[in-house]
């Protein structure tokens, strides 16, 4: 099996829900002087070998002498410029945005995975010194926001580590976002995956905390069609498809990259009329993704896979929030790491391309 097929295997392997959601996470395969990464707005689960995106180990260097913009904007437009000019076939998708990190590790496979159970450890409070008692091996990074302010820091920081313990850190986890594995085989990528899922899973075990997320159970047919009804009817757009689920205690504020892009930042709880909609959006500067009301709670998207992942990203949430309730409770992100998400164009094609 070549090493791209590997990669492709363990793409499906680690795409799917207890990994990742949506069309969150990537992975790569590298030789000396190629590597193939996951383009934005793909999914892992059903990735073929041709949708990655080979792209010049020498040239995506480059972009680690790079003075950049102070402004983001800028300096995210300049980021991509130079990832496209390193890919090397021009039909390839839009290679991922942390291209440059899984370029800047030396280990033939990386794997980038943001699982429920590492995110109640990455998003809560006490997530860091949790980290360093249970995987000493393990490089955190303190939250910084994504794309290439995040691939820089963490090529310092994984320059550091290798100047002290003389190798890579085989595991690396960013706060308020995810997991990163490391290694030349796949074999060693299960070790390392199947380690921290099992002494995470050991901690909440420890201390009465379920890995599953108890969801309420939903009322009759006739009133989830009245209540989504309702919320159509009084919805300021047109053409909105709607997903319900139970109850679930359904988190208060902003909790990573990938729960804002698909949930946004804030969910809307209590009777969403026409008025309380606006001035939401007054508050918010966007209409709710997500709405809690009378026992279900309801994801809304232009289309019904969109509806369906704001949904399945409010519950993931929900469970991070749990999970994280053994480290000292949830941390959200602050306003301006919100902020850099909500109008970063990267997500925004992400999102459209699912």
């Amino acid at each position: 099996m070549t090493g791209l097929e590997q990669i492709v295997e363990l793409s499906h392997k680690y795409g799917v829900a207890d990994y990742v959601k949506g069309g969150g996470g990537n992975t790569s395969f590298k030789d000396k002087n190629t590597v193939w990464v996951k383009p934005s707005g793909t999914t892992l689960v059903s990735i073929k070998a041709k949708d990655f995106v080979a792209m010049d180990r020498a040239k995506l260097g480059t972009l680690n002498d790079v003075i950049p913009p102070a402004d983001p904007i800028e300096r995210e437009a300049l980021v991509k410029e130079y990832m496209l000019n390193a890919k090397l076939g021009p039909d390839s998708g839009r290679p991922s945005v942390e291209a440059p990190l899984h370029n800047t590790l030396d280990a033939v496979f990386v794997v980038h995975t943001h699982p429920a159970i590492v995110n109640g450890m990455t998003c809560a409070v006490g997530g860091a010194k949790v980290a360093a008692a249970l995987f000493p091996e393990a490089l955190w990074i303190d939250y910084v926001d994504p794309g290439y302010t995040l691939c820089m820091k963490v090529r310092d920081r994984i320059n550091n580590y290798k100047a002290k313990r003389s190798k890579e850190p085989p595991i690396i986890f960013l706060d308020n976002h995810g997991v990163f594995i490391s290694a030349d085989t796949p074999q060693e990528i299960d070790e390392l995956f199947g380690n921290v899922m099992s002494l995470l899973s050991e901690q909440y075990k420890a201390v009465g905390i379920s890995t599953e997320l108890k969801i309420g159970r939903l009322p009759d047919k006739n009133k989830q069609e009245s209540a989504i009804a309702f919320i159509k009817e009084n919805y300021p757009q047109d053409e909105i498809s709607v997903h319900v689920s139970g109850n679930f205690p359904e988190p208060k504020g902003p909790i990573s990259p990938d729960h804002i892009v698909y949930t946004k930042s804030y969910i809307f709880n209590g009777t969403p009329d026409r008025e309380a909609l606006k001035d939401f959006r007054r508050k918010h500067g966007y209409l709710p993704n997500v709405i809690a009301w009378d026992n279900m709670v309801f994801g809304i998207g232009t289309t019904q896979k969109k509806a369906s992942l704001a949904l399945e990203f409010a519950q993931d949430g929900a469970l991070v929030s749990q999970l994280a309730e053994a480290f000292g409770g949830i941390e959200y992100l602050t306003d301006s790491s919100r902020e850099f998400i909500e109008n970063w164009e990267v997500e925004s094609y992400r999102s459209k391309q699912l």
